[in-house]
């Protein structure tokens, strides 16, 4: 029986080593994570939290019982990131560490896992497209070219001005209203070439565009109109039991 046994391995062994897999090209983050030391991001970058942040801080840390202030990371990496500007220099890391008691190590494992922590400068306006299967299906190279030739940027890269600076990410939630992009805290929805370009030149003049969707929707609703639920639901009482 063992012999039989080890045939069978080997058999099934050989027949996986030779068996052809289809491979996609792997796809590269255009974000370094890990940290090297530079001119504007380094031990030696100055990072406190002003007053009105530290009693942000406060308040995000009530809110956490005793033995469990370390759940609270996220939250004041946020804060430390929105004081800075558009991301989150090394020294923010290290005061987090010390206000929660958490090793260094951990906020660093915290802050390279998710991408909302921008780990080097950024622009102004952070521009991220989605180019998952959804947008890409309904047109996100097209925003992706608009960009390029407007700002003639390349994902991972930022205007000579500091205005701007491209990412291309994953899904960011919004398919049923791709394509779409993410600036900053906003998201505009439903882009297409005009409307990227649009975009870019209000930001450019120093105005903020109207975010959500550019085709007219108010928000997730099927884009050629209602097909189900089109009339005004019934009232409380509807076919229920007189007696009831």
């Amino acid at each position: 029986m063992l012999s039989s046994l080890a045939r069978s391995l080997t058999s099934s062994s050989v027949r996986t080593s030779v068996r052809g897999l289809h491979r996609s090209t792997v796809k590269c983050s255009d974000t370094l994570q890990v940290h090297r030391d530079s001119k504007e991001n380094n031990i030696d970058t100055p990072f406190t939290f002003t007053p009105e942040n530290m009693k942000r801080a406060d308040a995000i840390l009530s809110i956490y019982p005793d033995g469990h202030k370390k759940a609270a990371v996220i939250p004041l990496l946020d804060l430390a990131q929105r004081q800075v500007g558009t991301w989150l220099p090394i020294t923010a890391m290290h005061e987090v560490a010390r206000l929660l008691h958490m090793p260094r190590m951990r906020v660093y494992e915290v802050a390279t896992f998710y991408t909302m922590f921008m780990r080097n400068p950024v622009g102004k306006y952070h521009i991220q497209v989605c180019t998952t299967t959804p947008c890409w299906l309904r047109g996100s190279d097209d925003v992706m070219a608009a960009i390029h030739t407007k700002l003639g940027l390349t994902p991972g890269h930022t205007t000579p001005d500091g205005m701007f600076t491209l990412s291309e990410v994953e899904c960011l939630g919004a398919c049923v209203n791709a394509p779409m992009m993410q600036i900053n805290d906003d998201y505009y929805e439903d882009l297409s070439t005009d409307d990227t370009n649009e975009i870019l030149d209000t930001l450019a003049a120093g105005k903020k565009p109207k975010a959500g969707p550019r085709s007219g929707r108010f928000a997730a609703e099927p884009a050629g109109g209602l097909t189900s639920l089109t009339e005004p639901p019934p009232g409380p009482g509807f076919k229920i039991q007189e007696g009831l």
